[in-house]
């Protein structure tokens, strides 16, 4: 058996990838908030907890002696709140890095545990985001998260690199690719997100990436024979290179 495991796969790059992996014989799990689809879990990422104890009790159900191959991806995200933190609550800060970080690491945690002794390929994938290496203003949070996941994912390779039956931990940064979150941002008020109008021409263009073609370039490298522990890859780099 050949699995997926996905997190934030409800729509976007997420979605495109799970079709994208599912036509290559992947069996998909797929944990998102609304939770659309049949091989979908409903999981609030805002709640640490309970997306430990939902994403550990439905990957526990897993055949892992057919387990030939195994993919997670860690795509779930959310921008909200845009704009400085001084400005927001405590509550809506604290729900963000749940998300994007806290969360973040649980879901990949909780897969190693659950898949650490199965002797097959496994690669676990962070979706990151340009703006882990230069920031951007309104989303500081956002930023943030994806800065410390990069960072999880080097130290992860490290951790992994001891074990008799390792995982190969990754990032890839998707590029700029016409996404709700893309939409989100370009409606943003510029006084708390300056670039929202710089977000809005690219919409207006024909210079996004769709998230099919980008998530066939994720599935290029995800499913590459030489793939570096711990390294960022670049989905535009597979797509030129296709």
């Amino acid at each position: 058996m050949r699995l997926a495991v996905i997190s934030g796969g409800s729509r976007g790059i997420g979605h495109a990838l799970g079709v994208e992996l599912e036509a290559r014989g992947f069996e998909l799990i797929e944990f998102s908030r609304s939770a659309p689809w049949p091989h979908s879990v409903a999981t609030d990422f805002s709640s640490p907890a309970l997306t430990w104890s939902s994403i550990t009790a439905r990957l526990q159900q897993a055949d892992r002696g057919r387990l030939s191959e195994l993919i997670v991806v860690s795509n779930a995200a959310t921008l909200a709140p845009i704009g400085p933190t001084s400005t927001s609550t405590p509550e809506l800060v604290c729900g963000n890095v749940s998300a994007n970080l806290t969360s973040a690491v649980l879901f990949i945690s909780a897969a190693i545990a659950q898949f650490q002794q199965a002797a097959c390929r496994k690669v676990v994938a962070n979706i990151t985001a340009g703006v882990s290496q230069h920031g951007l203003a309104g989303w500081s949070l956002y930023c943030a998260a994806k800065a410390g996941m990069e960072a999880y994912v080097r130290t992860l390779a490290l951790e992994q690199a001891g074990n008799a039956d390792p995982f190969i931990p990754v990032s890839i940064d998707p590029g700029v690719v016409r996404t709700e979150m893309h939409v989100v941002a370009s409606m943003a008020d510029p006084k708390v997100f300056p670039a929202a109008p710089r977000f809005a021409e690219r919409l207006a263009s024909d210079h996004l990436a769709s998230p099919a073609e980008t998530a066939a370039a994720i599935a290029r490298i995800l499913m590459s024979p030489n793939l570096s522990p711990g390294l960022l890859y670049d989905a535009r780099d597979a797509a030129a290179a296709a």
